[in-house]
């Protein structure tokens, strides 16, 4: 069961040092899996291979698929690591664990207990109980109001049993009776008297405990820290925010933004973890779940409101900073848009060359064809087949353009179908770099090919020994060390240049 107290169980059991230096001196390597497609594990995968190859063994270039991901995280294991742990967070699809199966040492959190079938070697179960007994729940709020058990004021044994055995709640309830200890009956009262709407959805937690506590917490923040608070509620699930999203958000300085969030912490409505010099902050799905479900009425525009904030502070999207702060924009301002119901805005982005060439190069193209799909409702009714134009490019170049810096996209775009929407791009923006002096080269026998999708044509792979127009200077003829010719035709009439490549070995 969600909130019971699994993953905390095993952070604290982690915290062994002799266990850390006598079974993993390779270390704890901590995931937080969550409900994944494929898109969002391959994403996991290479944000660990990233974290484990600090000696650059693989460059800086992120694996572009499953298979790869999981052939490099198990040599990074065995090479670097030997004796570790892999500790991976709430499992949710046993295809999922499959992917992280690399024979070394792993610890899962999960609510499926059969989750571990699908692996092999040796398997240990620990279960826990889906909730805390009331004596264990009273220790806890004891540990809050630093008082013995036997100290605690009658008014406890009522709101350990309103809390339901959530570890959640009894944490949220004692960290607000630590701060105001003389509001036992207020703190009873409000878990007795709210009426609350039951959330139902098909993740099995225990909503209406958390709900009654969630909103209690809320309603004792000064009325500036509830707007803030608010704001939390578009954040994207078990996704870790570094402070200068919020820093951007609130359009604030970061020492601000800080002591903000960090009260948060304190009443445990927001968890934080360090990253260097940096903090990064997230809620718990259960936490998020209510903070959506209290203020749906205001979703569309609390996105609206980061997707302003973020065109203000960058002007243009394409200028957004390669700082590993803003990542989170790559990543998530399609999110956002989608549920601001910028429609359009949210095409003129994903339609977008520049958007493509460096969110590819940021990230890779699986999360931006993974959007694609998400998103293709809205994309195909704005734009009726350009969605399928982008994504197909994206498919057969995405490679190309996440792995090879100097290649050019709107030559890539050029090699399109002419009655492609990348093709229409690529082609004004090549007229619009004609005047600067720059070169596109384009085909002038697509025609001839029955499928442009299956025909790749590359250009020299390694130095160009020779270049030789040709006596009409229609043609120029090329060869290097790769050891093939190539043909270039153009019509200097037109202004316009066309390309047909023979390969001869």
């Amino acid at each position: 069961m969600a909130g019971c107290g699994k993953s905390v169980l095993a952070a604290e059991t982690l915290r062994n040092h002799s266990l850390l230096k006598d079974c993993f001196p390779g270390g704890v390597h901590w995931v937080s899996v969550g409900k994944q497609d494929k898109a969002g594990l391959l994403m996991k995968l290479q944000n660990l291979c990233l974290k484990l190859d600090q000696d650059f063994i693989y460059s800086q270039r992120p694996p572009f698929n499953i298979e790869e991901a999981k052939d490099r995280l198990r040599s990074l294991l065995l090479r670097t690591r030997p004796r570790s742990l892999l500790v991976l967070d709430d499992i949710w699809d046993s295809w999922v664990l499959k992917a992280f199966d690399n024979q070394c040492q792993i610890l899962i959190t999960s609510r499926d207990r059969s989750i571990a079938d699908s692996v092999t070697g040796n398997k240990y179960e620990v279960s826990i109980e889906s909730g805390l007994t009331h004596k264990k729940a009273l220790e806890i709020l004891s540990l809050f109001v630093n008082m013995k058990v036997t100290e605690l004021p009658e008014k406890a044994d009522h709101i350990v049993r309103e809390c339901k055995g959530s570890p959640l709640v009894v944490s949220l309830i004692g960290a607000l009776l630590q701060e105001f200890p003389n509001r036992w009956d207020y703190y009873l009262r409000q878990l007795q008297n709210k009426q609350f709407k039951r959330i139902r959805k098909s993740s099995s937690y225990d909503y209406e405990a958390l709900d009654e506590a969630m909103s209690i917490s809320v309603d004792m923040l000064p009325e500036n820290f509830k707007v803030y608070y608010r704001d939390l509620s578009v954040l994207p699930k078990d996704i870790k925010v570094p402070s200068k999203v919020f820093c951007i958000l609130w359009d604030m300085e970061t020492e601000e933004v800080e002591d903000i969030l960090h009260e948060f912490v304190n009443k445990s409505l927001l968890f934080c973890d360090r990253n260097g010099k940096s903090f990064c902050y997230y809620l718990h799905a259960l936490q998020l779940d209510f903070l959506m479900e209290k203020n749906r009425s205001e979703l569309q525009d609390l996105h609206k409101k980061v997707v302003h904030q973020v065109k203000k502070y960058y002007k243009c999207y394409i200028s957004i900073s390669s700082e590993e702060d803003c990542m989170y924009w790559y990543n998530f301002l399609a999110y956002h848009m989608a549920g601001a119901n910028m429609h359009d805005e949210l095409c003129d982005l994903m339609f977008s060359l520049d958007w493509i060439k460096i969110k590819t190069e940021r990230v890779g193209p699986a999360h931006l064809i993974h959007e694609y799909v998400e998103y293709s409702k809205i994309l195909d009714q704005k734009h009726p087949n350009t969605r399928e134009n982008f994504q197909e490019f994206l498919s057969l170049n995405g490679h190309l353009l996440g792995h090879l810096q100097f290649v050019d996209i709107v030559q890539l775009g050029l090699c399109q179908p002419e009655n492609s929407e990348v093709y229409r791009q690529a082609k004004l923006r090549a007229q619009q770099e004609l005047s600067k002096g720059s070169l596109y080269v384009e085909w002038i026998n697509k025609t001839s090919v029955k499928n442009m999708y299956r025909l790749v044509v590359h250009s020299h792979t390694d130095a160009v020994y020779h270049a030789c127009f040709s006596q009409d200077h229609q043609q120029i003829a090329t060869c290097g060390a790769d050891k093939t010719l190539q043909v270039k035709v153009y019509g200097i009439s037109t202004t316009r240049y066309q390309l047909y490549i023979l390969f001869i070995n």
